[in-house]
């Protein structure tokens, strides 16, 4: 059974992004957990995007990308896209959960703390 969270968990986010391809996206999420600024970062590979660039209609191929952290690391980690996302304006989209698993909340929490390893990862889970 899920436990669930009553109200609006405010400190968990998922901040959504795009990028060209899904091995530029896992580079790059990969550096972002390594650097404890999200707890996991989820690559959606091949979804196509059709979006107004400089005047004219595109269509892409590209890579969604969610990614899991806290209120306290979302402008460390806003920053650290804007630097080194490959777009010139890279999507940067932050959705708030409304509800879910109590425990996944502590986990986001916990692994993104600096330094600090969580009960899961010395569980192995």
């Amino acid at each position: 059974m899920i436990e669930r969270q009553n109200g609006t968990p405010e400190d968990i986010l998922t901040l959504l992004t795009t990028f060209a391809d899904a091995e530029t996206a896992r580079q790059i999420g990969t550096q972002i957990v390594e650097s404890q600024l999200a707890a996991c970062v989820n690559v959606l590979p091949a979804v196509e995007s059709i979006f107004r660039w400089q005047g004219e209609v595109e269509l892409d191929a590209e890579a969604i990308v969610l990614i899991k952290t806290t209120r306290s690391r979302l402008p460390e980690l806003e920053s650290w896209l804007q630097t080194h996302h490959p777009y010139e304006v890279p999507e940067i989209l932050v959705l708030t959960p409304e509800s879910g698993s109590a425990r996944y909340f502590q986990w986001v929490r916990e692994s993104v703390a600096p330094g600090k390893e969580t009960p899961l990862d010395k569980a192995g889970s």
